[in-house]
């Protein structure tokens, strides 16, 4: 599933790379900007959406542990979307849907009034 568009501000949630001794410039924790999201094919770590942020170029992955890619993306996996207001998301969460359909109001049967 993919949350992210352009100019969207993220935070990094996952800046450790298995089997990488290059630093790849993300941080935990920190935040970012989208400049760019789509799928990405790399012929090593195979298809996944990838984010590309306004605060790092990463250049030519060029180096003696790189795959030749240009400005290569981050997998999305390793970002989540800033919620300011963590609150009012999870409001958002329990609200009803306007599409939803309304639930029918249940009548029993009618008992006739007994003249005494």
């Amino acid at each position: 599933m993919n949350d992210f568009h352009i100019g969207q501000k993220v935070v990094c949630i996952d800046d450790k790379f298995k089997n990488v001794s290059i630093d790849q410039l993300i941080r935990k924790g920190q935040i970012y900007t989208v400049r760019w999201v789509g799928m990405y094919k790399h012929y090593v770590d195979g298809e996944f959406v990838g984010i590309k942020v306004e605060e790092i170029h990463r250049g030519n992955d060029d180096g003696p542990e790189g795959y030749g890619a240009a400005d290569m993306p981050y997998r999305a996996t390793r970002f989540r979307p800033l919620v300011k207001d963590k609150i009012g998301s999870l409001r958002k969460l329990l609200a009803p849907k306007p599409d939803a359909p309304v639930e029918p109001e249940k009548t029993g049967p009618v008992k006739k009034k007994e003249k005494v």
